[in-house]
């Protein structure tokens, strides 16, 4: 199989409220080729989402003006469950469901340059379009809390509900690739329900900054089939970094091990060929599935 990238960028996303550094913070891991054609890693640790943005758009527009392909991985989804666009009221909106939801987070998700940001406020409001109450969205601090979003999980999801989970979730719980959160959790361990919902405009405003042709695995580039041709020169998806194993060295905050670990294996897999095939349909997906994940769910890279 062909090898896909020449560099692999890979983002541990943050939502928090201000400007925060070290563990549970943004950290960027770019694993990129040096003047000798020799992979190094650099990491960066900034306080902000705003230079967080700034960071990755200097350097993929450094990478791609010299004609590298690059992979640039989040650890948050890019999609909700099935039916999430319909609960929301998006249908008339056009483009496939995954399209609908991203544009809705882009217009609604206001994000500051101090981090601030209207994410729980936005929860709430989704929360009252799908179920008139606190659910699906939950987990906020108490002076959060409303009445269409709660501290605490309100209720389980019942057969008539939006799932809890999307098809990529229970796969990596099957195959033993960890447990990952539900999207609607927005708060407390492992929560990456903010993360996505202010993650996902910020993917779209940096490829919307940048001079190449930049697209998100596997909404706009379908499943790998071995045209590489075919591809952007950028690549964003969805990754999960818990399932690798991770020792951090002594001092080393576990994200920054976490990101690194994670390029590195890309650059493993892809030099032996088998990155392509991460990228290519999972096997005994059915077609109805297939369906789901690429009109609206999304899919983790490795599991």
């Amino acid at each position: 199989m062909p090898k896909l990238f020449d560099s692999y960028i890979i983002v541990d996303w943050s939502a928090a409220a201000k400007p925060t550094t070290g563990s549970d913070s943004i950290w960027i891991a770019a694993l990129t080729p040096d003047a000798r054609f020799q992979l190094k890693t650099i990491t960066i640790n900034p306080d902000t989402r705003f230079k967080a943005v700034d960071q990755l758009v200097a350097a993929l527009s450094r990478l791609t003006k010299r004609g590298d392909r690059v992979f640039v991985g989040f650890d948050f989804p890019m999609g909700y469950p099935t039916g999430t666009a319909n609960a929301l009221k998006l249908a008339g909106r056009t483009g496939a469901p995954w399209k609908a939801m991203h544009e809705f987070l882009v217009a609604e998700v206001k994000d500051k340059a101090d981090n601030s940001n209207n994410r729980f406020a936005l929860a709430a409001r989704m929360n009252r379009i799908i179920s008139d109450g606190p659910f699906p969205f939950w987990g906020c601090p108490k002076k959060d809390e409303i009445a269409t979003l709660t501290v605490k999980r309100n209720r389980d999801h019942g057969s008539e509900d939006v799932p809890e989970f999307r098809i990529a979730e229970e796969r990596a719980v099957q195959n033993k690739k960890g447990r990952p959160q539900s999207v609607w959790k927005l708060a407390y361990a492992g929560a990456v329900g903010s993360q996505a919902m202010i993650g996902i405009p910020t993917v779209h405003r940096i490829i919307e900054r940048l001079d190449v042709t930049a697209c998100i695995w596997p909404f706009q580039t379908g499943w790998f089939e071995d045209d590489l041709e075919e591809w952007p020169q950028v690549v964003f998806g969805e990754i999960y970094p818990s399932i690798l194993p991770v020792t951090p060295k002594k001092q080393q905050v576990k994200d920054e091990a976490q990101v690194i670990t994670f390029a590195e294996w890309c650059a493993s897999e892809d030099k032996k060929g088998r990155l392509s095939t991460r990228f290519a349909r999972p096997n005994e997906l059915s077609d109805e599935q297939n369906h789901q994940i690429l009109s609206e769910e999304g899919w983790i890279l490795g599991i």
